[in-house]
Order: C-alpha cells, then structure tokens, then sequence
C-alpha cells in the first residue's frame, strides 16, 4: 500500500524562502562610480553598503559622520604585562570633530582582508560582481523605479567587508538548521540537523557559543554545505560598530578625538587564542608594523556622563578603562581653572599594580601636585587602589570608604557623582560604598541613604556608565 501524498509531505523538511533578493549587475549596467572627493566617495560606499542590509545595526545612520585618521598608538600597559591597553590619538580627514566631554565615539571596525578573502572563497562568490540587496517584500510590491530599489550597486566584496561579521561573531541556531538543506555529505546533514534540534542544543553551545566560532570557522567544518548568497546575507551576523567612551576635551584638542581601549584577548575552551574585532583592529593601526594609512568610520553619540560645569564639585569612580571620560574631565576643569574659579575634584582610580596597569599615572600625578584641579590645596584629592600589590585585594570602594568624610564634605556642598568602568559588580559595590557613606557620616539609615541617592540620580548628580 502506497503512502498518501500527506504523509510524504509530513516526512519532508521544508524550507522557508529567503527574506530578501540579491540583484547581480553586469559590468556595462554599472555607471562611472569614480569621484573627484575620493573621502566623500568612501563615505558613500559606507552608508549605501550598510543602508541595503534588512536590519538596523544600530541607531547610527548608514553613513559615518567623521573618517578619523589615527595619529598615535601608544601601549599605556607595561610589554610584560598580559593585559593590553592603548591610547590612541585621531584627527578627523573630513570635517572638524564636533563632540563633548562625556561623549561616545562609535567605530565601524575593519575585517582582516584575508578573512574575508577566504570567506568569499569558501561560498564559491565572486568578489568583483556589483550587486544590489532588496527585501523580498519591497521587491514584490514597488515597481523598479522605486528608491529602495534604485541604490548604487557595490561589489560583492564591499557589501561583505561592511555588513556582515564573518570572522568575529558566532551565527545563531537557524544559521545550522538552513545549512542542513545545502549539505550534501549524509555525516554532515545529520550533524547539522542534530545541532539544530532541541536534543542538540547543549552541544551546539559547546561547539559555537562557547568556542566562539566564526562564521567562517563553521562553515570549513562542513565543507559540503554550498549556501546561496541570499541565505549568507540573512543569518550571517551583522557587522556591529564598537561604542568607547572619549578620553579627551574638545577645548583642549579641538582638532582631535582620543579613546582609551583594551586590546581584548582570551583563550578559548579548546585552547585556541581569541582576539577582540574591533579592539585588535584599532591596535594594528598607525603601529611600526602597519603604516599603511586606513580611514576609521565613526560616529560621535552622547554618553551616560553629562558634561559637568566648572562650578560643580565632582567624585569620579573609574577603575581600568574607566578612567577614560574623566580624563576628559580633568583635563577640561584643568584648563578652565586657568580663566575662573572651578570646583574641587577627587577621582577615585583603580588597577592591579603600580608598575604594571596604572593608566595614565604622570597624567594623574600632574594634577595632583601644587595647584592641580586634584590637589588637596583645591580640594581635591587622588585616590588609587592597586588590587594585586597587597596581601589583601584593595578596590575603589575601600578607598571611598577610607575617604568618607572627604566624600560626604562634597557630597553635601552639591558635588556630582561619576561612575565608569566594567558592568560587572563594581558599579553595585561603589554605589552600596556611597550608601555606607552616607548612612555613617550623614547619620541616616541605609534607607534614607539609598532614597537620597537615587534623589541625586534623578536631578542628574549621579551618573554610571558600564559596559561589559
């Protein structure tokens, strides 16, 4: 007895189309898109590459405000030191850089050429054809004259360097179960459904999420897998630009723009060296073993940390990189100190060791000394806790509560407080050392405390900005 059609059906996977077309243009269709401004053509390629992918990559616009030429690539940590943290310098090629203290500069990293090389390669793709990306849905109901249908083409190549992050992020779940209809090894097709299934999650993660396997990476694993470029452009992940906090006043380099970066790096569950995209990316640059001069997309956005006024005393919590916006800071109350009278400063630093982390310390120490904006004959003062240098691990917070009446004497003549660093538990620790704070020398309970505070975050005198 023959099968009814609807039990064939139901032994069948399906396969949903892909949500968007992919237009190939022929080298004749293409018009001249060579320019006089060969920076304002390179912002063009930028914002149309971006602009015909589906989904939003962030609440930047498609095209970068500023192409940012980094002037200097300096290690602040010590070359024996594993932790690796670089200030770097740039000065904008396009217009002059408009931002504020306590801004955030947003980057579109760069992807290692032979990356992308090899992902092109591996897909079997060409890199020179011009192509247009259109949703299926705006192909299908507007006519050809359409404007989201009448972008400037761009080469294969230009799209994938762009949008789409080949050899950094990790695909997600569905990008295994498509793949599982491109294989044709029969090893393969059962690997790929079992990762795909709820039985397979737990080893999915082991194998994607927790190794961090790249795109690219998965697909060499199964190399029967010939996944259409529609497919790719839908599930590969998105390129994402990288948001820092800025480490410099625009009054004091009006020209300029500095950032404060880890150069992040780990290893893996299986042993294999890990490097951040964008953190590595920015390393390589302007460095004794790359002078090739390269253009960084950016963007400037407001922070978490309004700019202060020169009159209102500042606290400012900022262990590692979160240093970064208030070297900003101090630098700014530094030069206004020169034409008015501004307020006291205490900033609170944190790292592992004198002689191996401490960011920035003659910058520090500067301020610190005669008549600087931290100098306790202004009322300021430096605090730095050095975690690895101690039988007993010392961090911010115990600094704060060992200069707890220094704190509160500002605290009560209006000063703002400022927090900036990981998100893990430092900015819980620092605000539950205010709490104590507050509770002891105001001689409050911690309730009281705790609803002053939050008083003070509403009228924007206590600010946190953590990332992870």
């Amino acid at each position: 007895m023959l099968p009814n059609d609807s039990d064939i059906l139901d032994s069948q996977r399906t396969l949903d189309s892909p949500k968007f077309q992919i237009i190939y243009n022929s080298a004749d269709q293409i018009q001249n898109q060579s320019s006089t401004d060969e920076i304002s053509f390179s912002q063009m390629i930028i914002g149309n590459s971006r602009s015909m992918s589906f989904r939003q990559f962030s609440n930047t616009s498609e095209m970068p405000q500023y192409l940012l030429k980094m002037t200097k690539n300096q290690r602040l940590t010590e070359e024996k030191q594993e932790k690796d943290v670089r200030h770097f310098e740039f000065e904008s090629i396009t217009s002059v850089v408009e931002y504020c203290s306590g801004d955030i500069l947003e980057v579109l990293p760069g992807q290692d050429p032979t990356a992308v090389d090899s992902f092109i390669n591996r897909c079997n793709l060409d890199p020179d054809v011009y192509i247009t990306v259109i949703p299926k849905s705006t192909a299908e109901n507007s006519s050809r004259t359409d404007s989201k249908l009448s972008k400037s083409p761009v080469k294969l190549k230009t799209y994938v360097e762009l949008t789409m992050d080949v050899a950094s992020a990790s695909p997600r779940r569905y990008f295994f179960e498509v793949m599982s209809f491109f294989a044709t090894a029969e090893h393969e097709i059962e690997r790929l459904q079992y990762f795909a299934s709820p039985e397979g999650r737990d080893d999915l993660f082991k194998y994607n999420q927790k190794e961090r396997r790249s795109v690219l990476e998965v697909l060499e694993d199964f190399p029967s897998v010939k996944m259409p470029f529609e497919w790719l452009v839908q599930l590969v992940p998105p390129l994402k630009t990288r948001a820092f906090s800025i480490s410099s006043s625009p009054l004091v380099h009006p020209k300029e723009v500095h950032l404060t970066v880890n150069v992040v790096s780990w290893t893996s569950p299986f042993k294999r060296k890990r490097y951040g995209l964008c953190s590595s990316w920015l390393a390589s640059l302007n460095s004794k073993e790359n002078k090739k001069e390269v253009y960084v997309p950016a963007w400037i956005h407001n922070g978490c940390l309004p700019t202060p006024q020169a009159s209102v005393p500042l606290i400012l919590i900022g262990p590692g990189t979160g240093c970064a916006p208030f070297h900003a800071f101090i630098e700014e109350r530094a030069l206004q100190s020169v034409s008015q009278s501004t307020a006291p400063v205490i900033f609170f630093f944190g790292c592992r060791s004198k002689h191996g982390d401490y960011l920035y310390e003659e910058f520090w120490q500067t301020h610190a000394q005669d008549s600087g904006v931290l100098s306790s004959s202004k009322g300021g003062g430096l605090f730095v806790a050095f975690s690895r240098d101690e039988t007993k691990k010392v961090y911010v917070q115990h600094k704060m509560k060992e200069e707890s009446a220094r704190v509160w004497k500002l605290l009560s003549t209006g000063a703002a407080v400022y927090i900036a660093g990981s998100s893990n538990k430092m900015p819980a620790d620092v605000t539950s050392a205010l709490v104590e704070i507050i509770s002891k020398e105001g001689g409050v309970s911690k309730e009281t405390a705790e609803k002053w505070l939050r008083q003070q975050e509403r009228i924007g005198r206590f600010n946190v900005e953590a990332w992870s």
